[in-house]
């Protein structure tokens, strides 16, 4: 990618920028074609680890590789031409240490050429948010329901449904906010707790099942255009292409086998003998 072509991208410090301003778009995306169809409606493209979930039919997000999500980032990357993209760093590249987090994200951010990486966890990750952030790599934080941490989890529940659980995600949103990182995404937290977060710190929050009170919002692309087998209540469905999909399908197959299929005569005008 040259150097002007990659000024012309949406950047790290132009989305902290919006902090209480103009509400930031942001969508899924794992395919080149995919990428260039959101591109120009989306300030910015996450390549999420969930496509380990849609892409591959995996549970969780946890067995998702660090290759895995460079080669989609890759994608991305050449079906866009406007937006931030932002690669998750994968379960088990980022926890052990500041320097393998490091090591990780300058691989990411080299072999995609993507604008930042985006990594899970509070108050026990801003070491390493700010380790990433005072040499180059812009962060964006990701607190609230943490999938990658399902198997300690148990289950993929609500956070801060209780006021009283609502001090360890706020002092997970002011150190995440305080180590450098440029924006945050808070999932599944409740309304009145994504509101109090975003008033008090001073980088962008963005949202997924945490209300319009944040800056900003991301959806799994799949999940808002009816694609995936379960969708999230907190998911306002856009489309439901799933059955469109399977009508086309099925179309197809009952041309096949009953020989209708268009032929080499339909497309090049050929004329067959008598």
């Amino acid at each position: 990618m040259s150097v002007a072509s990659a000024i012309r991208r949406k950047t790290a410090p132009e989305i902290r920028a919006r902090k209480g301003g103009e509400p930031i778009v942001m969508l899924t995306s794992y395919h080149a074609h995919t990428a260039a169809l959101v591109d120009r409606h989306c300030d910015v493209i996450l390549v999420g680890d969930s496509l380990g979930n849609v892409m591959h039919g995996f549970e969780t997000t946890v067995p998702v590789t660090l290759e895995m999500m460079i080669l989609q980032g890759r994608a991305v990357m050449r079906g866009s031409s406007h937006a931030l993209v932002v690669v998750d760093m994968p379960f088990g590249s980022y926890e052990a240490s500041k320097e393998q987090a490091f090591h990780s994200a300058v691989k990411i951010m080299k072999e995609t050429q993507c604008g930042a990486v985006k990594l899970e966890g509070g108050a026990r990750m801003a070491e390493t948010v700010a380790f990433l952030s005072q040499r180059g790599i812009p962060v964006m934080g990701h607190i609230g329901l943490k999938p990658q941490s399902i198997n300690a989890l148990g289950s993929f529940r609500a956070q801060g449904r209780e006021q009283g659980s609502w001090e360890p995600i706020e002092n997970d949103a002011g150190a995440i906010s305080q180590a450098g990182a440029f924006s945050v995404v808070i999932e599944a937290v409740a309304e009145p707790l994504a509101r109090k977060i975003t008033q008090a710190i001073a980088i962008p929050t963005i949202g997924i099942g945490a209300s319009s009170a944040c800056d900003g919002q991301v959806l799994v692309l799949e999940d808002m255009l009816g694609l995936s087998p379960r969708t999230p209540k907190f998911v306002r469905r856009y489309g439901n292409l799933g059955p469109a999909i399977e009508a086309a399908v099925e179309s197809y197959a009952k041309d096949v086998r009953s020989r209708t299929f268009p032929g080499p005569e339909h497309v090049y005008g050929m004329k067959t003998k008598s």
